[in-house]
C-alpha cells in the first residue's frame, strides 16, 4: 500500500481543492460546546460517485467521508433515469467536493448522471480522476487495512458490491493526498448504508417543507430543524439534521427513542443532569478525525494541533464518569444500553495512560492565551529535562514582558496592561480618552497602533523582539512535547476505537434531550404507530414558532379504506399550511420526536413526496407548468403503497380544461396505489370523483362572510378550520370581480353562464343508488377491518360501536324507491 500511496502526485487530471478549508479543519479544531445551528453550514464532506457501464448503467456506487468525522459511508443502489436517489443522497450530504471518473465527462460523451449532478450542485467543486483509480480490489484492500476491528462486519456486506468499493478506493486515496497525511491502520469507522433503512425525502420536498433551510432567508431558523434544535454539541446538531432528512422506518427503533424522550420528560433530575454533562463535550467526531491521521510531515502547526487534541481527548475522557453517573438510574432500554457501553474499560485505560504523562490539572479552557499555557505545561515535569529548561525560559520571557509593560506604564503614568491575541502575540493595551494623552497622542516609541472606541492597542520595538524570543521558545516546547505526545498516542491507538461509541452516544443523547426540550415549550404528544394516519387537533410546528398566537388546530384521518383526501377552499384559507403540517408531523414522529397535536397515530411511510404551489408564484408561465409536470412525473415514477403524497394546486399553469384533465388522470393513477394522498385543488370538478372511488374523501376549509356596514360590502373571514365535504365557496373569481370596478352587467352575465355549466356538470356526475350502496358497503368493510386490526375496546364497548356502524351503514343506503322519488 505504501508504494500505491507514493504515486498520488500523478493521479489526478485536475485538482481544484480549497486548501485553506482543509487546513482549517486539520489545524484549527473548533472547540465549541454551544448549540451549533451553524455546525453544518460549512461543507466538509467529500464524495466519490461512480456508475456502472453497459448493462450495469443505473447501478451507482457512492463513498463519502466527512473531514470532521473519520467515518467512511458506502452505498450502492439501482437508480432510474431521473437519478433521484443519487441527487437526494448528495443533497443530504451537502458535499464540499464531488469526485467522478474522467470517462463520465469525456468530450462528446458526457453521461446523464454527470450532467444532472453538475446541474444540481453548481457551487460544489468537481474533480475528475482516471477511471483506473476507481478500483474495487484496491477499495477492498483499503477497507481491510483501515477499518477498525469493531466495524469489520462491514467487510461481509460490501465484498460483492463492486461500485461502492471502487468509489471508496478513489475517495480514500484522494483524501489522503489533499490532507498530506495517511490514516492510521485499523482506525476508521466504515459502514454500509442501505436505502431501505430510512425514508426517502427528495430534495424538492425537503425544500418545499423547509426542513433545514428557510426558503425566504437561508439564515433564518424558521425550519423544522430550527424548531427542534436545542442541541449542545456540533455532533448532536449534525445527527438531528441527518435524522430529519432521512427519517427512520423501523417502528421498534423509533419507539425506543420515544421511550427515552418520555423518561427525560418525566424525570427532571435525569434531564438536567444529562444536559449539564452533554453541554461540556466538544466535537468528539472531529477530535477522532484528527487523532487517527498520521501527518506525512512534522511542522510546528502539526505539533501544536496534536498537543491541543490530546488535551481535548483528556477533557472528553474525564466526562465519561459524570455521564455514567447521570445515566445510572435510567429505566429505558436504550439509555441502559448507553450506560453499559460506557462501562467499557478502554476509557479508563486511555485516561490512565494520558495521566501518566500529562498533568492532572491540564484541561481545555477558553481563551487563546489560557489554552497556550495549557499546551506549554501539559507534559508533567521530569519527563524530559530539556523540555523543563525550555519551559523555564518561556516563563522568564513572559514575566519579562509583563515587567516591561509595568515599567512603561509607570514611565508615562498611563494605565497600560498586557494584552494577547493568537495573531499578534503579546501587545500593550490602554483604556484612555484621547484628551488625557500628552498632546493627544501616544509616545513615539509605540508602533502598530490601533484604536477601538477608547481602547488603544500597540507595541514597541523591544516588545516585538521579546515576542520573537517567546515564539522561538514555544517552538522548542511544542517540538519536544510533540515527540512525547506521539509516543503516547502510539500506545493508546489500539484502544481509541471506543471513542466512536462515545461519539455516537453523546450525539444521540444530545438529540433526544433536544426533543425533550422542544416538548417543554409546547404541548406535544407521543405518537403511536398503526396502519392509520390519525391526528387529533394537530398544528403546524414552524408556524407556531413564528406566530404570535397558537395556530388553528385541525384533524386528519386517513386509512387504507380512505387513503385519498381532496381538499378545497379559497386562496389563503390554509390549504398549503395544512398539507405541510401533515408531512412535518409525519417526519417528527419517524425521527422519534413528540408531535404537535392532542393525539396522533401514524403509518410508517417509506417515501414522502410533495408538490406545493405557492400563492405568490406566477402559475400561468410555461416554465412553471413544465416544472410541476416534472415534479408529478417524478412522484408517479417513484411512489409506492407506503408513500405519503402531498399535491397542492396541480395544473394551474395551463388552461382550466387541461388542468382538470391532468389532475383527474393523476388522481386516478394514484388511486390505484395504497399510498396516503392529500390533494388540494381549486378545480371543484375533481370533488365528484368520490362517486366513482369510495376511498376518496372530500374536505374543505371554511370561510365566513362578514358584511361591512361602512361600505356595505361582504368580506371573507378565514377560519382556517377543516370540515368534511367540499367547499361551498364556489366562483372565487366572481367574488373578486364583484369588489372590483367591473360593470354589474358583465358580472351578472358571468354568474348566469357559470350556473348553467355547473348544473350540467352536476347532472353528469350525480350518484346512482347502486353507486351509493357500493360506497356504503366499502366503507363498512374498511371500518370493520380497522376495528379488527386496531381495536382496544372491551366487549361491551365493542358491541355498542358495531351497532353504531350498522346504523351508519343503513342510513347511508337509501332504498331504491326513495331514491327514485327523489330523482
Amino acid at each position: 500500500m505504501g508504494g500505491y500511496l507514493k504515486k498520488e502526485m500523478r493521479l489526478y487530471n485536475s485538482v481544484n481543492v480549497k486548501w485553506w478549508l482543509v487546513t482549517e479543519y486539520m489545524e484549527c479544531f473548533t472547540a465549541t460546546s454551544s448549540s451549533a445551528v451553524s455546525a453544518h453550514t460549512v461543507a466538509s464532506v467529500i464524495v466519490a460517485v461512480v456508475e456502472g457501464r453497459g448493462l450495469a448503467r443505473g447501478e451507482v456506487g457512492m463513498a463519502s467521508i466527512d473531514l470532521k468525522n473519520p467515518e467512511v459511508v458506502l452505498s450502492q443502489f439501482a437508480d432510474n433515469t431521473t437519478y433521484a436517489k443519487v441527487i437526494t443522497k448528495l443533497k443530504i450530504l451537502t458535499p464540499l467536493e464531488i469526485i467522478m471518473s474522467n470517462t463520465a465527462c469525456d468530450a462528446g460523451s458526457t453521461t446523464k448522471l454527470f450532467s444532472l449532478i453538475t446541474e444540481h450542485f453548481k457551487n460544489v467543486t468537481f474533480t475528475t480522476v482516471q477511471r483506473k483509480y476507481f478500483n474495487e480490489t484496491k477499495g477492498l484492500e483499503y477497507i481491510e487495512q483501515l477499518c477498525a476491528s469493531e466495524f469489520s462486519t462491514v467487510f461481509m456486506e460490501v465484498q460483492s458490491k463492486y461500485y461502492c468499493l471502487a468509489a471508496a478506493a478513489a475517495l480514500l486515496k484522494y483524501v489522503e493526498f489533499i490532507q498530506n497525511s495517511v490514516y492510521a491502520p485499523k482506525s476508521l469507522k466504515v459502514r454500509f448504508q442501505g436505502s431501505e433503512k430510512t425514508a426517502m425525502i427528495d430534495s424538492s420536498s425537503a425544500q418545499n417543507l423547509e426542513l433545514v433551510v428557510n426558503n425566504r432567508d437561508p439564515r433564518n431558523s424558521h425550519t423544522l430543524f430550527g424548531v427542534l434544535n436545542y442541541t449542545k454539541t456540533p455532533g448532536g446538531s449534525r445527527r438531528l439534521r441527518s435524522s430529519i432528512l432521512e427519517p427512520l422506518v423501523d417502528a421498534e427503533t423509533i419507539n425506543m427513542r420515544l421511550d427515552c424522550v418520555q423518561e427525560l420528560l418525566q424525570d427532571e433530575e435525569l434531564f438536567f443532569g444529562l444536559q449539564a454533562v452533554i453541554s461540556k463535550f466538544l466535537d468528539t467526531e472531529q477530535l477522532l478525525s484528527v487523532l487517527v491521521q498520521i501527518p506525512k510531515q512534522d511542522t510546528v502547526k502539526t505539533a501544536e494541533s496534536k498537543i491541543t487534541n490530546l488535551i481535548y481527548l483528556k477533557h472528553t475522557l474525564e466526562l465519561v464518569e459524570p455521564l455514567k453517573a447521570a445515566l445510572r438510574s435510567c429505566n429505558t432500554s436504550l439509555l441502559k444500553a448507553y450506560y453499559n457501553s460506557l462501562e467499557d474499560t478502554r476509557f479508563g485505560i486511555i485516561l490512565e495512560k494520558i495521566t501518566t504523562v500529562i498533568n492532572d490539572d491540564t484541561r481545555y479552557t477558553k481563551g487563546c492565551l489560557s489554552m497556550r499555557t495549557q499546551k506549554c505545561y501539559a507534559v508533567k515535569p521530569n519527563i524530559n529535562e530539556f523540555l523543563d529548561i525550555a519551559r523555564r525560559t518561556y516563563t522568564e520571557i513572559v514575566d519579562d514582558i509583563a515587567g516591561m509593560v509595568t515599567q512603561l506604564a509607570e514611565k508615562y503614568s498611563l494605565p497600560m496592561k498586557t494584552g494577547f491575541s493568537s495573531a499578534r502575540g503579546f501587545f500593550i493595551q490602554l483604556n484612555a480618552d484621547c484628551s488625557t494623552l500628552p498632546h493627544g497622542q501616544l509616545p513615539p516609541e509605540f508602533t502598530k497602533i490601533t484604536k477601538m472606541k477608547n481602547t488603544y492597542s500597540f507595541t514597541s520595538a523591544d516588545l516585538i523582539k521579546m515576542n520573537e524570543r517567546c515564539q522561538e521558545s514555544l517552538r522548542e516546547i511544542y517540538h519536544m512535547t510533540y515527540l512525547i505526545v506521539c509516543k503516547l498516542l502510539n500506545e493508546i491507538y489500539e484502544h481509541i476505537h471506543c471513542l466512536y461509541k462515545l461519539s455516537d452516544i453523546v450525539s444521540m443523547l444530545d438529540m433526544l434531550l433536544s426533543f425533550a426540550h422542544a416538548c417543554t415549550l409546547s404541548d406535544y404528544v407521543r405518537p403511536e404507530f398503526t396502519d392509520t394516519l390519525a391526528i387529533k387537533q394537530g398544528w403546524h410546528p414552524i408556524l407556531e414558532k413564528i406566530a404570535v398566537e397558537k395556530p388553528v388546530s385541525n384533524n386528519t384521518y386517513l386509512t387504507e379504506g380512505n387513503n385519498f383526501v381532496i381538499i378545497t377552499g379559497p386562496n389563503m384559507s390554509g390549504k398549503s399550511t395544512y398539507l405541510k403540517q401533515i408531512a412535518l408531523c409525519q417526519i417528527m414522529a419517524q425521527i422519534g420526536s413528540y408531535v404537535p397535536a392532542e393525539y396522533c397515530s401514524f403509518r410508517i411511510t417509506e417515501q414522502i413526496f410533495t408538490r406545493i404551489g405557492m400563492d405568490d408564484d406566477i402559475e400561468t408561465s410555461a416554465s412553471t407548468f413544465m416544472k410541476e409536470m416534472k415534479e408529478i412525473t417524478y412522484i408517479i415514477q417513484n411512489a409506492n403503497d407506503k408513500s405519503l403524497i402531498i399535491i397542492d394546486e396541480l395544473g394551474r399553469g395551463t388552461s382550466a380544461e387541461e388542468g382538470i384533465g391532468i389532475c383527474y388522470a393523476v388522481c386516478e393513477y394514484l388511486l390505484n396505489l395504497k399510498a396516503f394522498t392529500l390533494f388540494a385543488t381549486h378545480f371543484l370538478e375533481l370533488c365528484h370523483i368520490d362517486a366513482l372511488y369510495p376511498n376518496v374523501e372530500n374536505y374543505h376549509f371554511e370561510v365566513q362572510h362578514v358584511r361591512s356596514s361602512a361600505v356595505n360590502k361582504e368580506k371573507i373571514a378565514y377560519t382556517y378550520t377543516l370540515s368534511k365535504g367540499y367547499t361551498e365557496e364556489k366562483n372565487y373569481g366572481l367574488k373578486a370581480a364583484e369588489v372590483s370596478s367591473l360593470p354589474s352587467s358583465v358580472i351578472l352575465d358571468a354568474k348566469e353562464i357559470t350556473n348553467r355549466i355547473a348544473k350540467q356538470i352536476l347532472h353528469r356526475q350525480k350518484s346512482t343508488p347502486e353507486m351509493m350502496k357500493q360506497r356504503a358497503v366499502y366503507h363498512l368493510a374498511m371500518r370493520l377491518l380497522q376495528t379488527v386490526r386496531n381495536s382496544r375496546l372491551d366487549p361491551d364497548s365493542l358491541r355498542i360501536y358495531l351497532k353504531g356502524l350498522k346504523k351508519k351503514y343503513e342510513a347511508s343506503c337509501p332504498a331504491p324507491r326513495q331514491n327514485d322519488e327523489q330523482q
